[in-house]
């Protein structure tokens, strides 16, 4: 969780009130933040040597709290001095936006882009160094060492709109970076900032890159090279009046968070916060940034109260979620309020995020104790994970090793490498996945099984190995519109197939699951003739003719649950496996 550190005096001037550090320290309990650390109590020579600070840690998903401002603000919220500010876009009296047009070959790099303009704003040296450190926060926290979402400020009066977001060839791009006397193209500018103690850790993420991401003015005056550096020619200054933000991005909706923390943290010191045209010319559409319209959603007052052991009327509880920012009015069902969420709450996404801040502003100390009074509360493994321990046990008793890999692989390994093709439907996959080997949940053990096979190749064969454990689903009936499902899967590579032993293990899993053995004609001609049976099964993930589905008759149905059999010699080659491989994968739910 990031810590900030904040002006002991500025604060307390601001919250009105001298506080001792153990009265501030359980003033930051009861918000649900903690004093890290009070400076002025400290005999470190560089902590006498400045200001008396207070170290906040701030739960990382409170991107409002990143700085000063919004420690100040919030605090201020919460003690019921002021209400949250409601932010508002005016335009200019000429009715002209300044305009933002992204360029189609941005397509390539960085596709997305927002900004705001904020008019005539005041800044002293610490709201400066606060407006700078809220940035480097953002880039740290929210915006994945810049790799998702970077900011860039300029002083809009030494630039001219409109403004284009570009991708060019690096040779093509010249102009005095930030702080610097010396002109670079965008080549250059790597080798420059290379070993850079500071910025050369964010050149990947566009160095390989055929094009960069660059932001004209209508001279074609560089603003920015995003997400590396802005250009000196707009360089914002304490003197600064006007500052355009832009904001460049991998994100859509972290891009529009950025930008209303910024408006938010700082709107207050500029007398009008003016929107930005955002037009995209590959498709013709526009837009106006930032969007400042409170989310709305409806919360239940029986879910607030039940869960916190309360019973307070919806009107004390408009008064208890005010403290925290929200506005909250009765709906038309009496049991139902509808609740304004402020733009500063990208963390708020379920009742139940309103309920936890409900327990804050009423008090987590005062909420009732009590014991219940239906239940002994006695632990006990879930059925599944007892049935998976009996299984678990049985594979090991019979001298196969349990191995644990992870349960995200990439696209390649659960498809392309099995033979099987992806219907768009089935798997979860990461909308920003931080390496090319996360991209999806597993729908299958058989990749991770094989990765670790072919990790340990130069061990002496055969390698027998299993694993107990979840795979993952699309599935949009749920609400969470996913699933987890427990499957047993085991591999075997020697010289020879190995086929009969994956075959006896099933066998013997299955004696152990209380399932007989059965033949298909029965299986088929008899619903209440429980077993299992095995029938031929074509499957590109194994040999053609060498593969066999289970088939499972249990509680009057008919159950495919898993198939076994002989991998095909282009799923050993993509594995890099030297040789014969048989597997077994089966679904453990469908026992319960």
């Amino acid at each position: 969780m990031p810590t900030i550190g904040v002006d002991k005096a500025a604060l307390f001037k601001t919250l009105e009130k001298e506080y001792t550090t153990e009265e501030f320290d359980e003033l930051c309990f009861e918000f649900g933040i903690e004093l890290d650390e009070d400076t002025s109590q400290s005999s470190k020579p560089e902590d006498q040597a400045q200001p008396p600070q207070l170290k906040i840690e701030i739960p990382a998903n409170r991107y409002d709290m990143l700085c000063f401002e919004g420690i100040a603000l919030n605090l201020r919220v919460f003690l019921g001095k002021e209400k949250l500010p409601s932010w508002t876009l005016t335009p200019p009296s000429s009715g002209e936006l300044e305009t933002l047009t992204i360029k189609e070959e941005t397509m390539k790099i960085r596709p997305l882009c927002s900004g705001v303009v904020l008019r005539n704003i005041t800044f002293t040296q610490e709201r400066y160094d606060s407006f700078i450190a809220l940035q480097d926060k953002l880039h740290q926290n929210l915006a994945r060492q810049r790799t998702l979402v970077s900011i860039g400020t300029h002083d809009l009066d030494t630039i001219k709109g409109p403004f284009t977001y570009e991708a060019l060839a690096p040779e093509q791009i010249e102009f005095v970076p930030l702080n610097q006397t010396k002109e670079m193209n965008g080549k250059q500018l790597m080798e420059f900032y290379e070993k850079d103690k500071h910025l050369g850790r964010f050149l990947h993420i566009i160095r390989d890159s055929p094009v960069y991401p660059v932001i004209y003015d209508s001279n074609r005056t560089v603003l920015s090279l995003p997400p590396i550096i802005n250009g000196n020619h707009s360089k914002i200054t304490l003197n600064t009046k006007n500052v355009l933000i832009e904001i460049t991005a991998l994100d859509k909706t972290k891009v529009e968070i950025v930008n209303h923390m910024l408006v938010a943290m700082f709107g207050g010191y500029a007398e009008t916060i003016e929107p930005l045209k955002i037009v995209s010319s590959h498709n013709n559409e526009s837009r106006e940034a930032p969007d400042l319209t409170p989310r709305q959603m409806q919360v239940e007052v029986d879910f607030l109260n039940q869960v916190t052991g309360l019973d307070l009327a919806p009107p004390e509880i408009s008064k208890a979620l005010a403290r925290m920012g929200y506005t909250v009015s009765p709906a038309s069902d009496s049991n139902l309020l509808d609740v304004s969420v402020p733009i500063t709450r990208a963390d708020v996404l379920h009742q139940a995020d309103v309920m936890e801040d409900y327990a804050i502003a009423y008090g987590f100390n005062k909420l009732p104790r009590v014991y219940p009074n239906k239940s002994a509360a006695v632990a006990a493994p879930l059925p599944i994970n007892k049935l998976a321990d009996v299984v678990r046990l049985e594979s090991a008793t019979a001298g196969w090793t349990e191995v644990m890999p992870l349960i995200l692989c990439s696209h390649e390994e659960n498809f392309e490498w099995l033979n099987r093709k992806d219907d768009g439907k089935t798997a979860i996959k990461l909308a920003n996945p931080k390496t090319a080997e996360y991209q999806i949940v597993r729908t299958s053990l058989l990749p991770g099984l094989l990765k670790t096979i072919s990790s340990n190749r130069h061990h002496a064969v055969p390698i027998k190995v299993f694993e107990v454990s979840d795979v993952g689903f699309i599935d949009l009936a749920q609400e969470r519109k996913s699933r987890n499902e427990r499957h047993f899967a085991a591999a075997i590579m020697g010289k020879t197939s190995g086929f009969e032993q994956v075959h006896g293990l099933l066998d013997r899993l299955m004696m152990m699951l209380r399932s007989v053995f059965i033949t298909r004609e029965d299986g088929l001609k008899n619903d209440k003739l429980e077993g299992y049976w095995i029938e031929e099964y074509d499957d590109p993930t194994f040999l053609k003719g060498h593969s066999a589905a289970v088939k499972l008759n249990i509680a009057g149905k008919h159950h495919t649950i898993g198939v076994f059999g002989i991998l095909h010699p282009s799923v050993l080659q993509k594995f890099e496996l030297q040789y014969p491989v048989s597997t077994l994968e089966f679904n453990l739910e469908v026992f319960l």
